[in-house]
């Protein structure tokens, strides 16, 4: 379909897809109306009103340019990225990751698509599709009434919810005589790494695959059905006792220095904001 230039494009979503695409939409001339619920209506795990909030991770993967995570930031770079652009001027050490300090990196975000004289930013809820031209970028935390509008447009079976959330830790809690820092087959490097022999880890197992679940919410059933490229810890947990040791507690890439063996298992810890006194559990999303 042809979009001419006179017709302002409607986004329904302020997180990074829909910013971005407000972002570059905007920068090529096109007037834009970005709808955001926040702060008129919250949701379960945003905790500012700004754009582009992380809710989850605060790493946006890897950035090596000879990796497909790193190629794409390397284009979306190239193409005039917000959110890239948002990324390196408030990243935090995290190795060959680009990983963020969560509230500059949102800040930024807000600042640019709020002062952008093509983007009208509203803020308030769409309960029904807007019409064409828009783009939806919701993402899974739509709300309740925006979910029962595409419901009834793509069919109830091909929606379905699951969300998980990295633990977050103080530094203080951190206790350096069972800690070291370090980034895989180096000596150095900006992770803090928490190593375990096996009877800590068949401990820490243990009280995983046992621990107490949140309940169930209405629209959940006993099969869950989860993201395989993110899953919950204890979902990994609960398919065998080593699965854990190759997904986030591999222990590849480190060495005790006074046994020279390798651990039993590693627990990464990813510097969250900029003064560093709070660490994302890499891998330990729940």
């Amino acid at each position: 379909m042809q979009i001419q230039r006179c017709k302002k494009i409607t986004i329904t979503g302020g997180g990074l897809s829909g910013s971005e695409a407000a972002w570059q939409l905007a920068q090529r001339g096109f007037p834009v109306r970005l709808y955001e619920m926040r702060p008129q209506k919250k949701t379960p795990a945003h905790e500012t009103a700004f754009l582009g909030e992380l809710v989850c991770s605060n790493s946006l993967g890897g950035e090596k340019p000879t990796t497909p995570a790193g190629i794409l930031k390397s284009e979306l770079s190239l193409l005039g990225s917000l959110i890239m652009d948002s990324a390196q001027k408030s990243r935090v050490p995290a190795g060959n990751a680009l990983a963020v300090d969560r509230d500059v990196f949102s800040r930024l975000v807000d600042s640019a698509i709020s002062s952008h004289p093509n983007i009208e930013v509203i803020r308030e809820e769409m309960a029904e599709l807007p019409e064409a031209p828009s783009i939806i970028a919701t993402g899974p935390l739509t709300s309740d009434a925006f979910a029962e509008s595409l419901k009834k447009l793509v069919g109830k079976d091909l929606l379905y919810f699951y969300d998980a959330v990295a633990p977050i830790v103080t530094l203080e809690s951190i206790d350096p005589k069972y800690s070291f820092r370090g980034n895989r087959y180096t000596e150095s490097g900006d992770y803090i790494n928490c190593p375990m022999d096996e009877e800590t880890y068949h401990a820490f197992w243990e009280a995983l695959v046992n621990a107490e679940t949140a309940p169930k919410h209405s629209f959940e059933n006993e099969e869950m059905r989860h993201f395989e490229g993110c899953l919950p810890v204890e979902v990994i947990a609960k398919r065998g006792e080593k699965t854990l040791l190759f997904g986030p507690l591999r222990p590849v890439g480190f060495t005790d220095d006074k046994s020279g063996r390798t651990y039993c298992a590693v627990v990464q810890l990813r510097q969250d904001n900029e003064e560093g006194t709070l660490y994302n559990m890499v891998g330990f999303q729940t």
